[in-house]
């Protein structure tokens, strides 16, 4: 379709700190009607997305957001939809979504148009159907903010599963097995390890790049490194998948495939890789605006790093060294 046919929406991810997003089912006199969705609206003629956002959340929910960040573009197409006798229900079009995560806002949410609205567990929702454009969303809800990598090298195994345990109790949940030094029986009884630490606390443990260890030990999905994923023609079924980003070429490629995230470094200079160009925060931004996957800020990082990047576009951050201080 062309441009002049895409509607543009901003829509607001209302999140508690306890993780829960509301979701709102759309009235019954509206097109989609008891199909549940993330509330937003149409953006209108010179106005922002982010204005957009206020104005739609303030006229639905009757809230004053205080915080947000951006977060996803993505488009979906729509196709006509008729009801029982033939009768045209809604046109066929595509709907360009704006997402944005609020954190902060004033009022408790009530359906001012008469919609029902339920908070949500974004990886156990108990609400159905979810409208087809939002239902995406609900996986990369799924990723943590943070996203630990391994770091025996430098530790040693001691300390490492010292400082894992401390970092699980404290709340990660996404963490990759980065380990290039281990020969293959050494690197498969570590993921064996970290797996079977993570395990009660309902971690994502990711390996990297190793399909048949992630099957094998029933791991949530592989993290690819840019050359693996430049060589990847489909994404395989049944695991997340990941992967490296360091340019606009490699994170297209990545989207058509449809992977779950992206990791996009360096953005500030790095330790390990002491040669290579940081991009910064505003290159970084431009790179990943109207994006459509959840991207990972990595390279030289803090925990505390998390709102600026979050600023920027980000997801959250990935972490090696700082991850285990």
């Amino acid at each position: 379709m062309s441009n002049t046919n895409i509607t543009h929406a901003a829509v607001g991810v209302i999140q508690r700190d306890n993780g829960l997003v509301l979701l709102a089912e759309r009235p019954v006199d509206k097109p989609w009607s008891g199909y549940w969705e993330f509330p937003g609206g149409k953006i209108e003629v010179n106005e922002t997305p982010e204005h957009a956002l206020k104005r739609e959340l303030k006229e639905e929910l009757g809230i004053d957001v205080t915080a947000f960040y951006p977060w996803l573009t993505r488009s979906y197409d729509y196709e006509a939809k008729y009801d029982a006798e033939g009768k045209l229900e809604s046109p066929a079009k595509t709907v360009k979504l704006h997402f944005f995560i609020v954190v902060e806002w004033h009022g408790e949410p009530f359906g001012l148009e008469k919609q029902t609205i339920s908070w949500q567990n974004p990886e156990k929702v108990m609400v159905a159907p979810m409208l087809p454009a939002n239902a995406p969303i609900l996986s990369a809800l799924s990723l943590s903010s943070i996203y630990a990598i391994t770091n025996l090298s430098e530790l040693g195994e001691a300390l490492f599963f010292e400082r894992l345990k401390i970092a699980l109790d404290n709340g990660l949940m996404m963490i990759q097995v980065r380990e290039k030094q281990l020969s293959p029986e050494e690197l498969f009884l570590f993921i064996e390890r970290v797996v079977e630490v993570a395990s009660p606390y309902e971690a994502k443990v990711f390996v990297n790049s190793d399909l048949n260890v992630a099957l094998t030990l029933d791991m949530v999905g592989v993290h690819l490194s840019s050359r693996a994923l430049m060589q990847l023609k489909v994404k395989p079924e049944g695991k997340l998948y990941g992967a490296s980003c360091h340019n606009r070429q490699e994170l297209a490629h990545a989207e058509s495939l449809g992977l779950d995230y992206v990791v996009l470094s360096p953005v500030q200079k790095t330790l390990s890789h002491t040669d290579a160009q940081p991009l910064g925060w505003d290159v970084f931004s431009e790179l990943i605006a109207d994006y459509s996957l959840p991207v990972y800020a990595l390279g030289g990082l803090q925990a505390n790093d998390l709102s600026i990047a979050r600023e920027h576009g980000a997801h959250g951050i990935a972490m090696q060294r700082s991850a285990w201080n």
